[in-house]
Parts: structure tokens; sequence; C-alpha cells
């Protein structure tokens, strides 16, 4: 696969390059790609068309000067994120700063709600946001700023060559899975560095003043925090961490009285560990599953070759042979060998035993030369007898439809049981009353649509 070949960033300018030239094609010059020539290929190939896109690509973007612009909207992003991981330390110091106060004693269990709390629960919205594939949830406030404000900048702008590659390398990079994981990757890092922020602070007022840790409460019950701090205490005793024991836990109830070094030492060491356990491991382990992940899917992406914009390309840079021949021929007329046409940029090769049909055409339809139409399917009469025409066959189908309509359900529910019958290739034309009139971009859309449905190749579309 092309993908194992070229880069992630190689499809993402590829995509914005179809951006550009499906909004705003009069603004770019082609006089590098004018002397590309289609080179004819037997099969299509997925590694061969890529490479041939991005040779094009080439041409299009030293033509136009266009790297700058390409480059920059993920340099928006970058400078984005960077400014919320500067706010992340601002916050996570402030933090630390307001739950320490100016008084000498530290409540051990506010510090911990106000340092982990926050960071708890975002951790379980976005466990809940990547199962059930809710996208609000999975981000988080922050990550999401960073991708709103560099686009709402763009959209200032006029429809212009930036704005189109903006909003491509957006579309790609911070939508549906790829963007999925992006996000969550950003979300991790401003955490992990609230947590840094947070718990530097905190050591460093520590280390410049001394504090007594106390704890209290008055709703729970009066062994519910001492049994807590047990419990959060056993895995950081298995990493060698120390834990206050019962006496010392005891000794540091509000009001208990004044505190020695050891109990101010092993509080101090249980809250630097509890931050490290519970906070900065798991956001870490996260933040590195989001990597892993963004990685693969990036990995995996592939370009959507049925949108009209590849189709075309594929037409333009591949060249093939078209080759057609009378398929009911009279008795009275003599053999005649194959005759060799020669078509502008999306010549096709069909079998000369193919079965030609159409899909509920008129008689306005334009077939290519050397094509006879054997059965029109209109009804559930003609569909049975083209079903079993195509079982006795085995052959090739080339299904011709009308480009100037949208396919319905019906259309794409014949289609698709044709091609179950069909034991060789299959080929879709989109037909046009009369070649001066265009095919709208969202028609031609729609039959590329009901070709991917139906398991037709993107080359086997002839329009």
């Amino acid at each position: 696969m092309a993908l194992k070949n070229h880069d992630f960033n190689d499809l993402v300018r590829l995509e914005q390059l179809r951006h550009i030239e499906t909004g705003q094609p009069q603004a770019l010059s082609y006089a590098g790609i004018a002397s590309m020539e289609a080179y004819p290929a037997s099969g299509f190939s997925y590694a061969a068309f890529l490479e041939r896109l991005l040779d094009r690509a080439h041409h299009l973007v030293h033509d136009n000067h266009l790297d700058e612009v390409l480059q920059q909207p993920e340099k928006l992003f970058i400078r984005a994120g960077r400014i919320i991981l500067l706010l992340a330390v601002v916050l996570g110091g402030l933090a630390a700063v307001n739950a320490a106060n100016e008084s000498s004693t530290l409540n051990i269990y506010w510090l911990l709600v106000v340092l982990l709390g926050f960071n708890f629960l975002s951790m379980l919205l976005w466990c809940a946001g990547i199962l059930l594939s809710v996208q609000g949830l999975s981000s988080g406030i922050a990550a999401q700023l960073a991708c709103w404000l560099p686009f709402q900048l763009k959209k200032r702008e006029s429809d212009s060559t930036g704005t189109f590659a903006a909003r491509a390398w957006w579309e790609v990079c911070l939508s549906g899975r790829v963007g999925r994981w992006r996000i969550s990757m950003l979300t991790h890092q401003f955490w992990l560095v609230y947590l840094l922020a947070g718990m530097g602070v905190l050591i460093l007022l520590m280390l410049a003043k001394q504090y007594d840790f106390v704890w209290g409460t008055t709703l729970l019950p009066e062994n519910s925090l001492p049994e807590l701090t047990r419990l959060l205490g056993v895995p950081m005793q298995h990493i060698g961490l120390a834990v206050p024991d019962g006496q010392q836990i005891a000794a540091s109830r509000i009001g208990a009285g004044v505190q020695d070094s050891v109990i101010r030492s092993a509080w101090a060491e249980f809250l630097v560990g509890a931050l490290i356990v519970y906070g900065l491991l798991p956001r870490l382990i996260l933040m590195l599953l989001a990597f892993f992940m963004l990685k693969l899917f990036e990995y995996r992406y592939k370009l959507d070759l049925y949108l009209p914009y590849y189709v075309t390309l594929r037409q333009s840079l591949i060249a093939k042979e078209f080759v057609t021949s009378v398929i009911d021929r009279d008795p009275g007329m003599a053999k005649e060998s194959p005759e060799l046409i020669t078509r502008a940029k999306h010549s096709r090769h069909f079998p000369a035993n193919a079965l030609v049909i159409g899909i509920e055409l008129d008689g306005h339809a334009i077939w290519p030369e050397g094509l006879v139409c054997q059965e029109n399917v209109a009804d559930q009469k003609t569909f049975l007898r083209v079903a079993e025409m195509l079982k006795k066959s085995k052959g090739a189908l080339v299904i011709g439809v009308a480009a100037h309509r949208l396919p319905d359900r019906g259309v794409q529910r014949m289609v698709r049981e044709l091609a179950t019958l069909v034991s060789g290739q299959i080929w879709l034309i989109l037909l046009q009353s009369s070649p001066a009139i265009p095919v709208a971009e969202s028609r031609r859309q729609a039959w590329y649509r009901l070709a991917q449905a139906c398991a037709i190749p993107a080359e086997h579309i002839l329009s």
C-alpha cells in the first residue's frame, strides 16, 4: 500500500491542493504539469496513482509558490497549542498557591481535590467520550479552543488560497479518527503540564516555608479520611514511597496540636506521591496511548478516491486503452477486428463479450461509440431478464445510467443486486443527453458514492 511508502503529511498536502483547485482553480498556474503525460497501465495501482499525484502536486506547489501557504495551518495550530500549554502552567501554579494560602497549614485533602479532582473528572469525561465517540467529551475546552481560535481567524479572510488550504488541513487533521486522537493528545498535554506546574510550585513552597499538614471533616465519619489515606497509600508503598501511619494521621487532625518534622515529612512525601501516582502517571499513559493511536490512524489514512476530483485525475494521469467491438453483429457483415479508439484522458478497456445494459434510461442517452445497449432495466420484468442473462454469460457488465438524475435507493438496490451476479468486472458509465450540458458536481458525486457502495472500482467509472 502507498501509505507505507508516503508520509501522512503528503496526503494532507494533496487534500489541501484538492480544496484549492476545487474552490479557486483560476488562481493557479498549470504550466509545470502541462507537460506531464499519462502513462499506460494495465490495471489500477493505488501506489502508482499516489506517486503520480505527488509528482503533480510537486509541480503545482513549485509553480505557484504554495509551500508557505500549505504549511501555515499547521503552524497556527502549533502556536495555539503552545498558548494553551502556557495557560496550563499559569493555572496549575495559581491552583497550588491558592490552595496553600498564606497560612502555615496545608489541608492535605483540599490540595488533592484542587490538583487532582478536576484532572480526574477530565479523565472520566475523556474515557466516556472515546468509548461513546462523543467529540465534545473527549477533547476538552482547552483543546477545542486551540482548534477553534486559529480557524476563526482564517475565516475572517476572504476565500483565498490560504483559506482553502486551512480548511483542508482542519478537515483532515482535526476531524474523524485522526482529529479525535490529535485533540486528545493536546488535552492530555494540557493536564500533564497543569499537574507538573502545580506540583512544582507546591514543592517550592514547601522548600521555602514550613507547613503543618492537617485534615478535618464536618459531614463525613471520623474514620473516613484516615481510611482513604490508607487506601491511597497502598499503591505508593509498592513503589517505595512513605505513607503516614495511623498515629501520624491521628496527630494531624485539625486541633490535635503541633506536628514534628517526621509527621510533616511523611505528609509531604504522601502528597507528592499522590500527585505522581494518581495524576502524572495516568496522564502520561493516556498521552502515550493517544500518540500511538494518532500515528496508527495517520498510517491508515487513505484518500477518498471516489471524490470527483480524484476520479478526474485518474482519467487524466493514467492512460488506458478503450477497445470496442460490435456486440450483436449482423450475420451478413464481414468480420472486423476490434477498433482502437483514442479517448481524451479517460479511455477504458471493455471486454468484447461484456453485457451492456442501461438502468431507467430514456431514448436520448448518448452511448460511447461502439457500445450497444442490449437491455434497459425499467421494471421488475426487465430486471429478471437481465439477471438471467448475467447468470448465463458469466462475463463482464457495463451499466449505463443517466448522469443528470440523482440515484435513489431503488436504483442502488438494482445495481448492487446485479453486481453480485457478475463474475467478471463491472463498469458504470454516466451518460448524458447532450454533451453541451455539464453534469452538476453534486449529481456526479452521488453516482460515485453509489459505485462505492456497490463495490465498483473508481477506475471503472466513465463520465
